[in-house]
Order: structure tokens, then C-alpha cells, then sequence
């Protein structure tokens, strides 16, 4: 299933740490805080526990948010601009 994973996240160490986990999990960086890719649904909860515990001392702002998107929707998306 597609994902989009968006965070609002001020500690840069906690940041750097979320985004490369992302990256690890397949998910392509599609904005500076926002990854987007396919993860099945025991992989979206495994990241966003590896999510939790990686924020868990991380002071400041700190929200993820994980959302499905369903193939259908994924592709009426809608996008302008150079990626």
C-alpha cells in the first residue's frame, strides 16, 4: 500500500535520525519533511515503533503522522513543479 509519511520535528539530531529511517524502509524523500512509498501494513507499524522510540528523548516539536493512501487515490494525485 502507498504511504505518505510527514513530520514536524525541531530537534535536528531526532530529524536527521527519522528521515534516515525512511530511507531505509524504501520510502523516497517527496518534500523536506515528507516521504512517500509503498509499506506494507506490518511495515508501517514496524517504522512508526522505530519512529516512537527514536523521539522518544528528542525535546521540542515532535509529530509524525503516517498515511495510507489507496492505490486509486495514489494515482489521481494530482502534482506541479520538478521533482
Amino acid at each position: 500500500m502507498q504511504v505518505l509519511l510527514i513530520y514536524d520535528i525541531e530537534n535536528d539530531k531526532a530529524r536527521t535520525k527519522i528521515a534516515t529511517a525512511c530511507q531505509d524502509y524504501g520510502l523516497d524523500r517527496v518534500q523536506f519533511s515528507a516521504f512517500a512509498g509503498r509499506l506494507s501494513r506490518n511495515y508501517q507499524q514496524e517504522l512508526m515503533l522505530k519512529i516512537d522510540a527514536l523521539l522518544k528523548n528528542a525535546e521540542g516539536r515532535r509529530q509524525v503522522s503516517l498515511i495510507p493512501i489507496c492505490e486509486k487515490d495514489w494515482q489521481s494525485r494530482l502534482e506541479v513543479g520538478d521533482a
